[in-house]
């Protein structure tokens, strides 16, 4: 197989299908992915069958339990594929939607439309239910899309594939429309990203080496996060009440997430008291804190049980742990917090807890991240919990899309006009 031929072909129709899917209507989006989640039910023991190879030649590869984890797919998550799909056909269709319309004063009305991107190319890894929730995102924002799943995956991402264009077909809406490339060959991602001409943007969902690959040598726009480095501060007016349950919440639900928190700041007011009740929730779940001088020496002044206290290095600030590991640094106020978190923050998701209005709003104004917080946990930075209803990834670009990228990112907006014979004088 030439590759470059083999892409250039996967552009040239989903280009073509793009066209169609611009203009289908949402009951025809809906009756498709209908029809895909019933497929997927009806071919939930092949599904399992397909992925049971990946798993057969993964074992074999060698691949980590965590790799191991994120690829299998039982029963349970063939059910959790199919109702994924229905809930998607429930959300409110963004396509056509008309906003902002106001009269100029030659007469003429303005406003925007919400239109699809077109293609949408999205490489990912290792999880094949991605294959289903981003063929299903992609088809009722009016999008065709290209997906790339990772190598460890083929077999069941062909399955799924199948089921996909089978509900498609059943709706009277192109195959073309969600391609899955047939091939494990690296030099396919290289095509897909460098083909401005059938693809408009590229969705990256992986580890910092994909991602900054694609970054870097991609010709067409890129929606990505490279890494979660988010941060919880501890304000001299926090409630004491909500300080622990933030903190373990934002920390400790689950370590390998872009949304789990990675540093902890206390302001100094409150550090002598905040500092050792934390220390001790985190000795109870083997967190280790990996501190600045201040925090150190408070913390080795307390009883706080078997903490594991690490003096902390300038790379920890940065560090995306995605690991039972916590940096934590004392700040003199909401001043030198906000400014820590502009200068080492990955610019995912940030919180602060405090009961002080000035300083909450000061900390939502001035941090520069994708979603700030005031008193919650930075673990409910998602498209789920935020009410998108699935998301497409997360995205730390300040363009187009910012934050979790639900159907309303897979959509642009252009200008409209409605007039009655006005010219322009």
């Amino acid at each position: 197989m030439d590759i470059n031929t083999y892409m250039q072909d996967i552009g040239r129709r989903a280009r073509a299908a793009s066209r169609l899917m611009a203009a289908a209507s949402t009951a025809a989006k809906n009756d498709a992915l209908a029809a895909i989640a019933a497929e997927i039910r009806r071919q939930s023991a092949a599904l399992v069958a397909a992925n049971g190879k990946d798993l057969a030649a993964a074992r074999s590869a060698g691949l980590d339990a965590a790799m191991l984890d994120r690829l299998t797919l039982n029963e349970k998550g063939v059910e959790a594929m199919a109702a994924g799909l229905e809930q998607i056909a429930t959300l409110p269709d963004p396509v056509g939607e008309i906003t902002d319309v106001r009269r100029r004063p030659s007469g003429i009305q303005v406003g925007r439309m919400r239109v699809p991107l077109g293609v949408i190319g999205i490489i990912y890894e290792a999880r094949p239910n991605v294959t289903a929730d981003a063929a299903a995102l992609c088809l009722k924002a009016g999008n065709a899309a290209i997906l790339r799943g990772g190598s460890e995956a083929i077999e069941s991402n062909r399955a799924i594939a199948a089921c996909v264009h089978a509900g498609l077909k059943t709706a009277g809406l192109p195959e073309d429309a969600i391609q899955v490339v047939d091939t494990t060959d690296r030099a396919a991602v290289g095509a897909l990203i460098t083909m401005p001409q059938y693809v408009d943007v590229i969705v990256p969902r992986g580890g910092k080496g994909l991602i900054a690959r694609v970054s870097a040598e991609a010709k067409v726009p890129v929606i990505k996060h490279l890494d979660g480095n988010c941060h919880v501060y501890i304000d001299e007016d926090a409630d004491p009440a909500k300080i622990v349950p933030i903190v373990e919440n934002a920390k400790t639900q689950r370590y390998g997430t872009c949304n789990t928190a990675e540093t902890l700041l206390v302001a100094r007011a409150v550090a002598a008291t905040a500092l050792p009740a934390i220390a001790a929730m985190f000795a109870a779940k083997g967190v280790e804190m990996r501190c600045d001088e201040e925090a150190l020496a408070i913390l080795r002044g307390a009883a706080i049980g078997e903490a594991k206290l690490v003096a902390a290095s300038e790379t920890d600030w940065r560090e995306e742990f995605l690991a039972p590991i916590i940096a934590v640094k004392v700040v003199a106020g909401v001043d030198e917090a906000i400014a820590h978190i502009n200068t080492y923050s990955s610019a995912h998701t940030e919180a602060i807890v405090t009961e002080n209005y000035t300083r909450a709003m000061r900390f939502l104004r001035e941090v520069d991240s994708s979603s700030v917080m005031v008193n919650a946990s930075t673990r409910f930075a998602d498209g789920f919990e935020y009410g998108l209803g699935a998301e497409i990834g997360i995205s730390t670009d300040k363009f187009h899309a910012r934050g979790p990228v639900g159907l309303e990112g897979l959509t642009s907006q252009k200008w409209i006009v409605f007039g009655d014979g006005e010219v322009r004088r």
